[in-house]
Parts: C-alpha cells; structure tokens; sequence
C-alpha cells in the first residue's frame, strides 16, 4: 500500500485577517475534497495570516494511481486558487514497509 503526501504552499498577499485566509482554505479544502476523496487539512501555518499550507494525502495499492491523483489535484489547486503558489512537493510511503 502506497501513502501520497502532498504539500503545497500559497502566499496571501495583502491577507490581514483569519477569516480572509480561512476562506481561502475553506474554499481550497472543499473543492479537492469534493473532487478528488483525499484528506486535506492546513499544516503548520496556523499562525500566519500571509502564507497557507495545506497537505493532501491519498491512499492506493499502485504508486502510478496516487501519482496520477496528485497531479491532477496540484493541477486544479493551481487553476482554481488566485493567490500565488510558492511551495509543492510529493512525497511517497511504503505502507507495507514495517518500521
């Protein structure tokens, strides 16, 4: 079983409230969800109001299936969101690999 992790990172610029970067987020989180059946949560950037990170984690038997997933997800994360992306990257885990 392979684990896909997706980190991307966006920069709210001229963002100086919560609720202005929690409907950016709301709105992101919702889309993929609805789009794509993965998780998705904010990730470490709960304290700032101009920088938001989310991750993005699916699971399949076939690192080709998560690798597709991902793309396309990271592909509308960038089509839908108007702030600027900075940050992405992909990361993969055996789940079968035992620690």
């Amino acid at each position: 079983m392979v684990i896909g992790v997706l980190t991307v990172e966006y920069a709210l610029h001229g963002n100086d409230s919560l609720k202005g970067k929690r409907r950016v987020a709301n709105s992101l989180k919702q889309k993929v969800r609805n789009t794509f059946n993965v998780a998705i949560a904010e990730a470490g950037t709960e304290d700032s109001l101009v920088r938001l990170r989310l991750a993005v984690v699916s699971i399949s038997n076939s690192q080709r299936h998560v690798q597709a997933r991902m793309d396309k997800c990271l592909a509308m994360m960038e089509a839908v969101c108007h702030e600027e992306m900075t940050y992405s990257d992909l990361e993969f885990l055996d789940a079968d690999t035992p620690y």
